[in-house]
C-alpha cells in the first residue's frame, strides 16, 4: 500500500496540527432522548467522553446501548438533547469541521466514479476541479485503489467498496475519523485484511488524521485496535460502563497477539463487563429495560434463539455463556443477540456468570412444534414492535396494512438498515407466534384469525 501523505489544500487556512495528547473532542453530561408513541425514548444518559489526539477509541456496546447515536453526536450529525459537545475547546453547533465518516454500508454514490464519490468532500468545501482531482487520486493511492480510479461502485467487490469509503474520508484530512462498524458489512477475511492495513497506515506516522474513533459490537476488534475501549451499558439508556486500556495491559505498540493469555484474559474482563458478569462492577445489577415500540430487536431469528435454549436446557437449565461459546468455537459476543432475544422474549435471564432458562424458557426448549409456537406467542406479544405491529392491524377495517407505514414509523429513530432488521426480525417472530403473516411481493402484513384474541 502506498503510505504517500495526503496534502490537498483548503479553501481556508488548517488549524495547528494537533500533538499527542492534545483534547480534540469532548462530551460533556451528554443526554440524548427521541419522541416516541409511548413517551420519551432515552438513548444516552450523562456521557463524559474525551478523544486526544494520537489515540484510537473503541466504543463497545450491545444493542441499544446507544454507540452509534454517540458517534453521530461527536459528529455534530445528531444535536444532543442536553449537554454538549466540544472541538478543539469550541461547543458544537451543527456538523464537526474536525471530523470524517466511514459507514458499515459504504454509502457510495452508485452514478458516481469512484475518484467522483472520493471527490464529493472536497466540492462541497469548495475546492477548485484540479485540486480536487489532484488530491483524490492521492486518497486513492493511499489505500490501495490506483487504477481503479474510473470504475463504477458495482463493479467492485465490498473490501474495495469501503476502501473508497476510507479514501473518501480522509481526503478532507479530518482531525478524527469516526468509524461505525466499518467492517461488519465484510467477510472475515477482507474484514482482516482491511483492519491491518489501516492500522498500518495509522502507525506509520503518514496518515492523515490524528485520532480514530471505531465503532463495534466485536470485542476482540477493540482490544486489537484501540488505546481505549469504552464499554456503554444500556439499561434503561447508553451510559459509560467501563474502560480498558488494552495497550497498558498488553504492553506498548499494536503487536497485540490474539492467541496470548494476557489477552484472552482482557477480552474475557470486557465481555463480562459488556454482558453484566462482571460481579465486581455496580452495574451488573443494571434494571430491566425500557422497552418501546422504538427499542432495537435483537438480530435473532427463531431457529438460532430455539437452538440455544435448547442446549440450555440440555445442560440442566444454565449455562455459563462464555463456556458455552468455546464449546460451539464462537466469540463469546456471537451469542449476545441470542441471549437478548431469550431475555425479551422471558425465556432466559442472565445472572451473574450464568444464563438461565425461565419456567417458560425450559417450557419452550422441551414442547413440541405446536406446542412450541403457542408459547413462543405469549412472549413475541410483549414484544413493543410485534406489539404495535399486531395493534395497528387490528385497527385496520381489512385486517392489513402495508410494511411502509410501520417503516415510516421506526424511521424517525434509525437508519434505513436498521429499520429493515427491525422490521425483519419482527416478522419472523409474528410469522413464527401466527400473530400476522407477511406478503414479500405486496409487502403487506395480515392479522392472523384469533391473533385479536391474544
Amino acid at each position: 500500500m502506498n503510505l504517500t501523505l495526503l496534502r490537498p489544500r483548503r479553501p481556508t487556512a488548517p488549524l495547528t496540527p494537533a500533538v499527542d495528547g492534545e483534547l480534540l473532542l469532548e462530551t460533556v453530561e451528554l443526554t440524548k432522548t427521541y419522541a416516541g408513541a409511548d413517551g420519551e425514548l432515552p438513548v444516552l444518559g450523562g456521557i463524559d467522553l474525551e478523544i486526544r489526539a494520537g489515540e484510537v477509541v473503541a466504543l463497545l456496546g450491545r444493542s441499544g446501548s446507544g454507540k452509534s447515536t454517540l458517534l453521530r453526536c461527536l459528529a455534530g450529525l445528531v444535536a444532543p438533547s442536553s449537554g454538549s459537545v466540544h472541538y478543539r475547546g469550541t461547543p458544537l453547533n451543527g456538523a464537526n469541521p474536525g471530523t470524517a465518516m466511514v459507514f458499515q454500508t459504504f454509502a457510495l454514490l452508485p452514478w458516481l466514479t469512484v475518484r467522483q464519490n472520493v471527490e464529493l468532500g472536497l466540492e462541497a468545501r469548495g475546492l477548485p476541479a484540479d485540486e480536487r482531482a489532484e488530491a483524490a487520486r492521492r486518497a486513492i493511492d493511499l489505500v490501495g485503489l490506483d487504477g481503479f480510479e474510473a470504475a463504477y461502485p458495482k463493479e467492485l467487490s465490498g473490501g474495495m467498496r469501503q476502501r473508497v469509503g476510507f479514501a473518501r474520508a480522509l481526503v478532507v484530512e479530518p482531525d478524527v475519523l469516526m468509524m461505525d462498524e466499518p467492517f461488519s458489512a465484510l467477510d472475515v477475511l477482507t474484514a482482516e485484511n482491511l483492519r491491518g492495513e489501516l492500522m498500518e497506515l495509522w502507525e506509520s506516522g503518514t496518515f492523515p488524521t490524528r485520532a480514530m474513533v471505531l465503532v463495534t459490537h466485536n470485542i476482540e476488534e477493540a482490544v486489537l485496535m484501540a488505546d481505549r475501549v469504552v464499554v456503554l451499558g444500556s439499561r434503561p439508556y447508553g451510559t459509560v460502563r467501563a474502560v480498558f486500556e488494552p495497550g497498558a495491559e498488553l504492553g506498548p505498540g499494536r503487536s497485540r497477539d490474539r492467541t496470548s493469555p494476557a489477552f484472552q484474559s482482557l477480552v474475557d474482563q470486557v465481555y463480562r463487563t459488556l454482558t453484566g458478569r462482571d460481579t465486581a462492577s455496580p452495574a451488573s445489577s443494571e434494571p430491566a429495560p425500557r422497552t418501546t415500540a422504538n427499542t432495537p430487536l435483537p438480530s435473532a431469528g427463531v431457529d438460532g434463539l430455539s437452538g440455544l435454549a435448547e442446549l440450555v436446557a440440555h445442560a440442566g437449565g444454565q449455562r455459563d455463556l462464555a463456556d458455552l461459546a468455546d464449546d460451539l468455537g464462537l466469540e463469546a459476543d456471537d451469542l449476545l443477540p441470542l441471549v437478548d432475544a431469550l431475555d425479551l422474549l422471558g425465556f432466559a435471564t442472565l445472572t451473574g456468570d450464568e444464563l438461565l432458562l425461565t419456567e417458560h424458557g425450559t417450557a419452550f426448549a422441551a414442547a413440541s412444534v405446536q406446542d412450541s409456537k403457542r408459547l413462543f406467542a405469549t412472549g413475541a406479544v410483549t414484544v413493543p414492535l410485534i406489539r404495535l405491529i399486531a395493534a395497528g392491524l387490528r385497527q385496520s377495517p381489512d385486517g392489513t396494512l402495508r410494511a411502509g407505514f410501520f417503516r415510516d414509523l421506526l424511521a424517525h429513530h434509525f437508519t434505513r438498515e436498521q429499520t429493515d432488521r427491525q422490521l425483519a426480525t419482527a416478522t419472523d417472530w409474528g410469522r413464527y407466534a401466527e400473530l400476522f403473516t407477511y406478503t414479500a411481493d405486496r409487502e403487506e402484513y395480515r392479522l392472523v384469525g384469533g391473533a385479536a384474541g391474544r
